[in-house]
């Protein structure tokens, strides 16, 4: 995992947590297999899975096309999308989840972001800005330079985690359907399945949900 995605997988006090962390201990002691979390950087991951390097990729991987091509996605754990922030002011403007697609709408977005594709493809009448991070959109939400960021459902979470961030607020809404699930190698079945095995008991026993609520303080659906 690449450890920099509150709450799903991030460094704290030097230890990997998160939802994707306790999901790994928990596979673990299922499987009955030692567990050793790996952090590397983003554009490392899928290498290190086709090289053998690691086993498994939990790090809150997108299903999709690409990456498909690539890798074998297990059956996903959680369904989520990307999600409109705004500052506390302008909520009332954003009651709706329509509202978001108003002509003139200022909109920010991460470049090269399944929100960018997003902007492009369904907000045609948004002005759309682009920030290379959350923090400097968040910083334009403040200064009324825009009127919402989209980005993943873990940057929502995580403004309702932090107190710092008590300023803005979520929809929690999902704009899109994106399925968060874990891959191996493609010529590894034999783990898929022992890892399909594994999410289907977290999900009977309850595993899975009190993992959820562990770290996100919103209400969430595993599909």
């Amino acid at each position: 995992m690449s450890a920099d995605q509150a709450p799903l997988h991030y460094l704290q006090e030097g230890r990997v947590v998160g939802i994707e962390a306790d999901n790994a201990l928990a596979v673990g002691k299922i499987l009955g297999r030692d567990v050793e979390l790996v952090v590397l950087p983003r554009a490392a991951l899928v290498a290190a899975v086709k090289n053998a390097e690691v086993d498994v990729l939990m790090s809150g991987l997108n299903i999709t096309e690409a990456l498909s091509a690539e890798l074998s996605f297990i059956d996903a754990y959680l369904q989520v999308g990307q999600m409109a922030i705004m500052h506390r002011d302008k909520a009332a403007h954003f009651v709706q989840p329509w509202a978001v697609f108003r002509e003139g709408i200022r909109v920010g977005v991460e470049p090269m972001s399944a929100g960018a594709a997003f902007a492009a493809s369904e907000l045609s009448d948004a002005k759309v800005s682009f920030f290379d991070e959350p923090e400097l959109a968040f910083s334009a939400l403040r200064e009324g330079k825009i009127d919402l960021f989209v980005h993943d459902a873990a940057t929502s979470w995580l403004l309702a985690n932090d107190l710092s961030y008590d300023d803005l607020i979520s929809q929690y809404a999902p704009l899109t359907e994106e399925r968060l699930a874990w891959a191996v190698r493609q010529d590894n079945a034999a783990l898929a399945r022992d890892l399909n095995r594994a999410l289907s008991l977290m999900r009977r026993n309850g595993t899975l949900d009190y993992i959820f609520k562990r770290w996100i303080p919103v209400q969430i659906v595993a599909r």
